[in-house]
């Protein structure tokens, strides 16, 4: 059966078929390609007058038309930095100890006695800590944002049959 002009297809093989093209969003030129021109309009790219582009669906996932998403809209994003804005909000707990400490250095991440048994914080008169007590944490680094996927080649048919318009 001839493929419909303008149809996507995955293939499970590295090669393009004859009278198909890569979805890699090439700009093609509209003398020699003015069918599929006809369908695919500058959607995809190009100026319109000279050229139009080929859907680019490298590193992306089709999604379906309609509900307010526009045909040839490219969103998403591979990569993400959040910012504190994007996370809950949220407490992190204090912990200290009333053991005796081996040491009258201060670290690691508790708060303990001195060495002699006394309270190396005396009696507070006010139990909260200053707002900068606590260190901001994490790098701002980006993470990889994407779902679970299979590579894939995806190709669209510059021969076949035009389809008729409802």
């Amino acid at each position: 059966m001839d493929p419909f002009l303008g149809e996507i297809r995955a293939f499970a093989f590295g090669q393009v078929p004859r009278g198909w093209l890569l979805c890699n969003g090439a700009i093609l030129p509209i003398n020699t390609n003015q069918a599929l021109f006809a369908l695919l309009g500058t959607q995809y790219g190009g100026n319109g007058s000279t050229n139009f582009g080929l859907p680019d669906l490298r590193g992306r996932a089709p999604i379906g038309y309609g509900g307010g998403i526009v045909l040839g809209l490219i969103d998403g994003t591979e990569n993400v930095t959040l910012t504190p804005s994007q996370m809950p909000q949220h407490t992190h707990q204090l912990l200290s100890s009333a053991a005796v400490a081996t040491t009258n250095v201060p670290g690691g991440n508790v708060m303990a006695e001195a060495a002699n048994g006394l309270s190396a914080y005396g009696a507070p008169t006010n139990s909260f800590m200053a707002a900068t007590a606590v260190d901001i944490s994490g790098g701002s680094q980006p993470h990889q944002n994407m779902q679970p996927s299979l590579v894939i080649n995806w190709c669209i048919a510059s021969s076949g049959i035009f389809p008729s318009r409802n």
